[in-house]
């Protein structure tokens, strides 16, 4: 998480010429403003680098930046909101500026086609990026040395995060908070932003969510259900029982309205409880296990390892000095 002891972690967003807003407001939002009434810690040091001269964006709007490109090499993590043409190359100052921030060890960040900024960089090479579905064809025939990820809202590859179209930059931004600031600090953005506490990277970024055949027949009530039974063993003919359908109708309004499958999104749900416990409690790992409905340590280590990417004694670890 980022260090509050010494100095802040700095976030810097890449701004230019006909730039699109949506992108650049989800980063300014998210990361520029501390929200003092529900955030207790010292938050990032946020700051937009750009071009000398003033810029448009898409809209009609002119913006002058308080920073040149220069400002980036100085950030903990950038952000590159989407590009404005993918069939353009981004000038050379922007490109410069990205790859000196990579190479001073920053967190590489791209919302939508700002991926093909770091793409043109060569940031992306030989790893797993993911962009607009509408663009990921041409990520993938330009840029073959890419490992582009279909149909997800996020990758994340460690230190390099690439997120997909326009609202997924939300999705991506609360995923990092998660990793920083931990479960809990995550979800208290998401409710302030009126968006639901976790949409994993593996969700698919278009979903088809046909109308009702029948009135209050809906998925959506029988994961607040299960959510508060996540410590006892939940099946599909158990879910399926709440909602009113019959399994084989229930496992496709689930994937039509979620992306995925139930005994999936159950494990996550797990993983993020567990999160939050090892965030503010002291329980020993099988007490975490056994809360968060994994049926054995072992299972439990499994399931944190690879969606947290993490094991749980070293994200735990991470919060010490929170709780101290």
């Amino acid at each position: 998480m980022p260090d509050t002891t010494h100095s802040q972690h700095r976030v810097a967003v890449m701004a230019y010429d006909r730039m699109w807003p949506f992108e650049f407001g989800i980063a300014t939002e998210i990361f520029g403003w501390a929200r003092p009434e529900i955030i207790d810690a010292v938050w990032y040091d946020f700051l937009v680098a750009g071009p000398d001269a003033p810029i448009r964006t898409i809209g009609g709007m002119t913006m002058q930046p308080d920073h040149g490109y220069n400002a980036v090499s100085s950030a903990d993590t950038v952000i590159i909101p989407a590009w404005r043409d993918v069939n353009e190359c981004p000038p050379e100052p922007m490109l410069e500026a990205v790859r000196g921030a990579r190479k001073n060890g920053a967190r590489m960040v791209s919302f939508c086609t700002g991926a093909y900024v770091l793409a043109h960089a060569g940031i992306l090479d030989g790893r797993r990026a993911t962009t607009h579905w509408r663009d990921l064809g041409q990520l993938k025939r330009q840029f073959p040395k890419i490992e582009t990820v279909e149909d997800v809202l996020y990758v994340d590859d460690g230190d390099v995060i690439t997120s997909a179209g326009s609202s997924a930059g939300v999705d991506c931004s609360l995923h990092i908070i998660r990793k920083d600031y931990g479960a809990e600090m995550a979800n208290r953005i998401a409710r302030s932003l009126v968006m639901p506490p976790h949409r994993d990277g593996g969700q698919a970024q278009y979903i088809e969510a046909p109308i009702q055949e029948r009135s209050g027949q809906s998925v959506s009530g029988v994961l607040d259900w299960a959510r508060e039974r996540l410590d006892q063993p939940l099946s599909i003919s158990d879910m399926s029982d709440v909602a009113g359908m019959s399994e084989r109708t229930f496992l496709r309004r689930f994937r039509d309205g979620t992306g995925t499958t139930p005994l999936k999104w159950l494990r996550r749900e797990r993983v993020f409880r567990a999160m939050g416990l090892l965030e503010k409690t002291e329980l020993s790992l099988i007490d975490v296990a056994a809360q968060s409905g994994f049926g054995s340590v072992e299972t439990f280590r499994s399931a944190f390892r690879e969606i947290v990417g993490t094991p749980p004694h070293a994200y735990r670890k991470r919060f010490e000095l929170t709780r101290a």
